[in-house]
């Protein structure tokens, strides 16, 4: 990522503080952080505030680390978290504070509170929550290539797909492909889920070996630059049988005609209710227990959120997940997944594996 797009970023959130009625803000979220500074590491906070310099402060472990991600930035030695945010605010002679409510914890906040009685902190939430939902044109790249090596590295496990292998298996060598395909790690636990297994929308991989006849729910994705892939595939097992088969079309076609309701300024909820009503009409509607789909980005599950609750609207240029599904406690589950950009025509399908009915093995 060019180290050009990220003071327009800070300067994008410092020029919302009259709105916000904040004088400045703490940044906790490292995501955040990295996407406003470029800064990768475990540990910081971001302070911007009210003059055209932003403070990154890292402890000993970071410095040199930072100095070489970041640019334009005043980097500060924080050797306890606590008194230094206390010493850059008085300093700074700030009133109000800013700060995302999902991220500090109820400690931080209390010790931050005792230190700084001159200081009114304000949690923010909405205001900040679609603050990465725009992804701007090398984040679609990052994105896109994260998607490409994970695509490569499912299709060369194809072959290992077969009754007798179990589910541990599958996943740590989709996970050894993913890494050799020159990823940075997988974006979050791999789903490998078999059977009965498959009823359960975050399975873990276990000892469970595949049956002939099984319905196998694949969920995985890659890393890449720090932006991350998200796609479902499920197969077949050698065989399938009819009952599964018209599950199987009934999501793809919920999964393909939400895709087509993904347009710029259409809400959230209004897609959601595409997927929903299609597998309801079909018989299927108490078996599809989740959101039809959510962000991806430098996390998993960001802004926006596609489900039934959502009062957010798509816009040009997001990145969201459709993956409706269906449910059949102690028996199978089908779902099908792929991460879509957001355009201002039919939008652009990122994920790489083709969705059509796949036996393998």
């Amino acid at each position: 990522m060019t180290k050009k797009c990220f003071p327009a970023r800070i300067e994008h959130v410092r020029s919302q503080f009259d709105g916000w009625g904040i004088d400045a803000f703490l940044f906790f979220d490292l995501n955040n952080i990295r996407y406003m500074t470029g800064f990768s590491g475990s540990d910081g906070v971001l302070l911007v505030g009210p003059d055209d310099r932003s403070r990154l402060l890292v402890d000993g472990r970071y410095l040199t680390q930072a100095k070489g991600e970041t640019e334009g930035l005043d980097l500060i030695y924080m050797a306890d978290k606590v008194e230094t945010i206390t010493a850059l605010l008085s300093d700074q002679r700030v009133h109000v504070v800013g700060f995302e409510e999902a991220v500090i914890s109820v400690r931080l906040h209390r010790l931050l509170k005792a230190k700084n009685r001159q200081v009114k902190f304000r949690a923010l939430f909405s205001e900040i929550d679609l603050l990465r939902a725009h992804k701007s044109d090398r984040e679609i790249a990052c994105i896109r290539k994260a998607s490409d090596i994970a695509a490569c590295a499912l299709q060369s496990v194809f072959s290992v797909i077969k009754p007798g292998i179990c589910e541990r298996d599958i996943a740590l060598e989709l996970e050894y492909r993913i890494r050799k395909e020159g990823a940075e790690g997988v974006s979050f636990d791999t789903i490998i889920a078999s059977g009965a297994n498959a009823a359960l929308p975050h399975a873990r991989p276990g000892s469970r070996k595949l049956v002939s006849g099984d319905a196998l729910v694949i969920d995985y994705g890659a890393v890449y630059n720090g932006y991350r892939s998200d796609e479902t595939c499920t197969f077949f097992i050698e065989r399938v049988e009819s009952d599964l088969k018209a599950v199987y079309g009934l999501v793809k076609v919920a999964h393909d005609r939400a895709i087509e309701a993904v347009i710029d300024g259409r809400s959230c909820e209004e897609v959601d209710r595409v997927a929903r009503e299609l597998i309801s009409k079909g018989g299927w509607g108490d078996y599809f227990g989740h959101g039809t789909g959510h962000g991806v980005g430098l996390e998993i599950h960001e802004a926006p959120r596609i489900s039934v609750k959502s009062e957010q609207r798509l816009e040009k240029g997001m990145v969201v997940t459709i993956e409706p599904g269906i449910y059949l406690p102690g028996k199978w589950g089908i779902r099908i997944e792929d991460t879509i950009r957001v355009t201002s025509g039919k939008a652009e399908i990122l994920t790489k594996v083709p969705k059509e009915l796949t036996i393998l093995g």
